[in-house]
């Protein structure tokens, strides 16, 4: 405390040129302004004033010096400001980054909306790697690690990369019983808009490493490689909540979960040098309560997965070349 009382009176002396007038405003006598200039200066090794019996002025120094005190109070107003503020409901503008893989999270943003009338959300949609602090977003939700060490994360849930299809495609092609399996099926993969990259089935082989999945066409969301799967086309990989209700339906099956899978962490990040304010705050909560309802561990047993069909599996499938490294499906 002794530390900010000295800049305090640094700060109001260097604004109105005056330890007198200083002392005035902080109800202190113009000597005490001065001893505590003086220790700042004896502390720090430098002048912060050019002083004659008629002028006082800034040094170089001290006007660097005055910017930061400047700058250090300006954030404990604000700090104070957001404390005082932190029983209130949240109010104003929450501007929000999502990857447009999140459009499955319109529902939950509608109830959130709902729930609190009083606060506005600007949402952009893109999966283009855009700077969540200079982007002047107040969170960003996203898959695996927070790409930023200014950022803080908070986990709002986990999902599981599946793959399916439907039981017409499955009856006339026959159900893979082996990730070698799949060479001899038509696989659909997503393209990133971002990087403009296949991202790849996490599809490991007993060896080791990872297989290639022979691709039959790509496209850049997850909503069209669904339908595709719906209609018979091919088998896809996709993250478990998106495809629930068609699993639960009937209309796709689960396909080698125990060989195909890889798990991701949804996390919500926001930067580091900002309080979580009220609006901030409501809007994690929400999500960590709301977006994921299943166990994170649920392993979808209840869509159960064909028997296999010997006969209908081409049994000529060459064992898949190549390697790719583990797919990571982060949302830009």
């Amino acid at each position: 405390m002794d530390s900010l009382n000295a800049l305090s009176a640094f700060m109001h002396a260097a604004e109105m040129r005056s330890f007198t007038e200083a002392g005035k405003h902080l109800n202190l006598s113009s000597s005490a302004i001065g001893k505590a200039v003086a220790r700042l200066e004896e502390r720090h090794g430098v002048r912060l004033f050019n002083r004659n019996t008629r002028t006082m002025t800034l040094t170089q120094e001290g006007q660097l010096f005055l910017d930061s005190c400047k700058t250090i109070f300006s954030e404990i107003e604000k700090l104070e400001g957001e404390f005082a503020s932190a029983k209130d409901a949240p109010t104003g503008k929450l501007r929000v980054k999502l990857p447009l893989l999140a459009t499955f999270m319109t529902p939950c943003l509608g109830r959130f909306m709902r729930a609190y009338p009083d606060l506005d959300l600007e949402i952009d949609y893109t999966d283009h790697s855009a700077e969540i602090i200079d982007g002047g977003y107040d969170i960003a939700v996203l898959t695996g690690e927070a790409p930023d060490s200014r950022l803080i994360s908070r986990t709002i849930g986990t999902y599981h990369l599946i793959v399916v299809g439907s039981p017409s495609y499955l009856a006339q092609s026959g159900v893979p019983e082996t990730v070698e399996d799949l060479a001899s099926h038509s696989c659909f993969y997503r393209k990133c808009l971002a990087t403009g990259k296949i991202e790849r089935w996490p599809v490991p082989r007993s060896s080791g490493d990872t297989a290639m999945v022979p691709s039959r066409g790509v496209a850049s969301s997850f909503d069209p490689l669904i339908v595709l799967a719906e209609l018979g086309v091919g088998l896809v990989c996709v993250p478990d909540f998106l495809v629930r209700r068609q699993l639960e339906a009937g209309s796709l099956v689960a396909l080698l979960s125990k060989q195909v899978g890889q798990t991701e962490t949804i996390r919500a990040v926001w930067p580091s040098n900002r309080y979580a304010a009220p609006k901030l705050r409501a809007f994690v909560d929400f999500l960590s309560r709301n977006l994921l309802t299943r166990d994170s561990g649920d392993d979808f047993s209840y869509a159960r997965e064909p028997k296999p069909c010997a006969n209908r599996i081409r049994r000529n499938a060459q064992p898949l070349a190549g390697t790719q490294p583990t797919a990571s499906y982060r949302m830009a």
